[in-house]
């Protein structure tokens, strides 16, 4: 099994997410232990956000790709390469005012490629990354799974329906979450931990 692990937390080691992920990740090689995992932290090396050069690339086929063109697409052409290559993925998401970070959401944005990872049909669209494992390793400081807080967790609709449209439809999610508020501070780690089958 090859895991992809993607890291979008800015917080290092202390992270909650990252370590619920890496978490994730020890339960999977002890499972399979032939695994091999890659790690892509996108705090210490953020895709950067589309821009008009990127548009223009994507859109033009590969062989009349200018050199700035080329260099344009190499991250698109690196995201998606990684995502084609395993058969899990792991992903830590922290929860940054109610949704996910920039840097996650750039890395969505280079691997969104149409008639690459998803293509338009008459039947609608068709997700193309396929056979894929996802485990979304989701902190938050607050309970954002059921309760008054509910309604304003945006990180884990829009994580869900993006991958989907994608492909990647067998997604777990694993929460530790109210990481900021004492009565559940301590226990919120393995609790979320706990949740996950492998």
């Amino acid at each position: 099994m090859q895991i992809l692990h993607i890291i979008s937390s800015a917080r290092g080691a202390e992270s909650y997410s990252t370590q619920l992920s890496q978490g994730i990740i020890d339960k999977l090689t002890a499972a399979h232990p032939n695994s091999t995992v890659v790690a892509r932290d996108l705090a210490k090396a953020p895709f950067p956000h589309l821009e008009e050069a990127h548009l223009q690339a994507y859109f033009t086929p590969a062989e009349g790709r200018s050199a700035e063109q080329q260099e344009a697409v190499r991250h698109s052409d690196e995201a998606i390469a990684q995502v084609m290559a395993a058969d899990t993925l792991v992903i830590g998401v922290p929860f940054y005012n109610f949704t996910i970070t920039s840097s996650l959401k750039s890395w969505l944005d280079h691997l969104t490629r149409a008639n690459i990872t998803f293509r338009y049909t008459p039947t609608g669209p068709e997700g193309l990354i396929t056979g894929k494992k996802v485990y979304l390793a989701i902190a938050s400081g607050g309970i954002y799974s059921e309760g008054p807080m509910q309604p304003y967790d945006f990180a884990t609709p829009y994580l869900r329906w993006m991958l989907g449209f994608l492909g990647m439809t067998d997604v777990t999610v694993a929460r530790a979450e109210g990481v900021k508020l004492p009565e559940f501070q301590s226990t919120a780690l393995q609790k979320g931990l706990d949740s996950v089958t492998v």
